[in-house]
């Protein structure tokens, strides 16, 4: 008998989820996450749906909803994932969405803690936040967490630490320091201009204002197009990568319906190793 593929088995258990509610065909045959006024995005979207049996008939559901529901189902297939890697990348990890906005979601995490006394002079002074802005404001829409670790795990191996040194270590728990931030990960339903902006400038201002270790910084999308992917996943020094929830149904699609200029778009892209299908995000947070 042939042993199951985990990730293979959790990408179809992704798909299968997206298709119960957010990715679905309306009654003139759109699919959900095509631009309804993009010929091109409508034959890119239904080739990708069909190719993951989509079956469910209904309206387009708002914007909100079906990219609260995306945030859900990519939270789920991370943590299901990641959490399997333990002998790749051990530790006390947290993977959640965030909810609600927390617009200081990130103060809760070592490397960004001091975004809260820079958030409270900021309401006591007019001035200073006019000045600041929402620079250093970031919500993520999932996080990676690692929890700090205790002597006798560090230990564990061998007498490494005690009171004499590593008094400032991040991870070690008796320094009283708060959990670290390993990942934030936006998801994108779909992108336009302004999306892509809001993205870049997330990752910016994670980079911009971390004190200590760069988390990762990724996106997830399902955004059909590679034109308006290549708006977020072309250019390197704010986002990790782009990660597309159905990237071997697109490049299927793309050869099926002959677009070879998009075909090539996508290719660059791929071959750059600036956009990667969902199922390589597990292995690359394990870095």
């Amino acid at each position: 008998m042939t042993a199951l593929v985990q990730f293979y088995e959790a990408r179809k258990a992704f798909h299968a989820s997206l298709l119960e509610a957010t990715l679905t065909i309306n009654s003139n045959g759109v699919v959900s996450n095509a631009d309804s006024s993009n010929t091109t995005s409508k034959a890119i979207a239904k080739g990708i749906a069909e190719l993951l049996k989509a079956e469910t008939i209904g309206e387009r559901i708002a914007g909100q909803t079906s990219g609260n529901q995306f945030e859900d189902v990519c939270a789920s297939f991370v943590k299901e994932t990641f959490s399997q890697l333990g002998h790749l990348r051990p530790g006390a990890w947290d993977i959640h969405q965030v909810s609600g906005r927390n617009r200081l979601e990130i103060a809760r995490y070592a490397q960004y803690a001091h975004l809260v006394a820079l958030d409270r002079a900021a309401k006591n002074d007019a001035e200073l936040a006019a000045a600041l802005g929402s620079d250093y404001t970031i919500t993520p829409d999932i996080v990676v967490v690692r929890d700090t670790e205790t002597d006798e795990a560090i230990n564990a191996p061998a007498l490494l630490i005690n009171d004499s040194v590593s008094k400032l270590a991040n991870l070690r728990k008796k320094n009283g320091g708060l959990p670290l931030l390993h990942a934030s990960i936006s998801c994108k339903w779909t992108i336009r201009s302004d999306r892509a902006q809001n993205a870049r400038s997330e990752a910016l201002n994670l980079i911009r204002n971390r004190k200590g270790r760069l988390p990762h910084v990724v996106v997830v999308t399902a955004e059909p197009t590679p034109s308006r992917l290549a708006s977020i996943a072309l250019g390197t020094g704010d986002i990790d990568c782009v990660y597309h929830f159905a990237l071997y149904e697109l490049q299927e699609t793309l050869a099926n319906l002959g677009l070879s200029d998009a075909t090539d778009l996508l290719a660059v892209m791929v071959n750059g190793n600036r956009l990667k299908d969902i199922s390589d995000l597990p292995l690359d947070l394990a870095v």
